[in-house]
């Protein structure tokens, strides 16, 4: 696994889920904050987006928009003030209200798109996801994300008609449209902390090294060789742009990687504290309660309840 994978994978819960709109007329509409990431993507005409506490946002054809917080937000044919957001209509009831306008072509004038969410722990997130910005615009531009475009027209194309193994196909598109949009986030981004590690050679072979076998008995000495530099290099280097030292971040990673396992998995201490480097059962008990605050059997039973309330078995 790579950090961008792991990144996700560790904090991705149950399945996606996406709907095709297809709007005429005026419209507007609430989609209030939520523990997960969404997703609004045009296809044809254009509309407007306002973040709680932001800007808005002009969305034209093509335009894709990942709001990786569950930002609250209103979305509308028009520009959006505080005004017209005090009196937007709440996502769930306004499809149901709007009946089969929200089925039917929007014609010439009307919007076509794409919205979804992602359901996702944000109380375990790496840092490469929670340096995402509130929103995350990506404009269409000839040349600009094929694959993103790419993953953008077969899930037009399944939600416009399914077919045999459609079932399988959506959420899959649905998890690879998420990979894309923060994929392509990154490559634009000027600013991003975790942009300049992944792309600083050092740093990204330390940390692939890691993800690769976090349970792998590291040491300073052997990770600098796999990284091909001095250990004092590679410490400066590494702590500098991930913002830890090697094996302090290990240490968190390997945390996290319990965390999930306990969430996910119904197996023992003792077996997810070899998968994840510790020695014994006691010893991840006592490292993970230092870093999180509870024990391990505790965070399963709260993640479990948790899970049951969201709906997802």
């Amino acid at each position: 696994m790579d950090v961008v994978s792991d990144a996700i994978s560790v904090v991705h819960l149950g399945h996606p889920s996406s709907r095709r709109l297809r709007i005429g007329g005026s419209w507007c509409t609430r989609l209030d904050a939520y523990e997960g990431a969404g997703f609004h993507v045009v296809l044809q005409g254009g509309c407007w987006l306002l973040p709680d506490g932001g800007e808005p946002v002009s969305l034209g054809t093509g335009d894709a928009v990942l709001l990786p917080h569950g930002t609250g937000h209103v979305i509308a044919d028009a520009p959006v003030d505080a005004g017209a957001a005090a009196r937007a209509v709440p996502f769930e009831r306004w499809i149901e209200e709007s009946g089969p306008r929200s089925r039917a072509p929007g014609g010439r004038d009307g919007t076509d798109m794409l919205c979804g969410k992602y359901w996702l722990d944000c109380s375990r997130m790496h840092p490469l996801m929670t340096e995402l910005p509130e929103v995350v615009h990506l404009p269409s531009r000839v040349g600009r994300h094929p694959e993103l475009r790419a993953a953008i027209e077969l899930l037009a194309g399944e939600l416009d008609q399914r077919r045999p193994g459609s079932a399988v196909a959506l959420p899959n598109l649905l998890d690879l449209l998420l990979v894309y949009m923060i994929r392509s986030w990154m490559t634009e981004t000027t600013t991003g902390v975790w942009a300049a590690a992944l792309g600083d050679p050092v740093t990204a072979a330390g940390l692939r090294a890691l993800h690769s076998d976090p349970a792998a008995p590291w040491s300073n000495e052997r990770l600098a060789a796999e990284a091909g530099v001095s250990r004092p290099t590679l410490a400066r280097r590494f702590t500098a742009l991930v913002g830890r030292p090697p094996m302090a971040y290990l240490t968190w990673w390997r945390l996290i990687l319990a965390a999930g396992l306990l969430r996910d998995t119904p197996d023992t201490l003792a077996t997810i504290a070899d998968r994840v480097g510790y020695g014994s059962p006691y010893a991840l008990s006592h490292a993970f309660q230092r870093e999180f605050g509870t024990t391990p059997g505790r965070y399963r039973a709260e993640t479990a309840n948790r899970t049951l309330e969201n709906g997802q078995l």
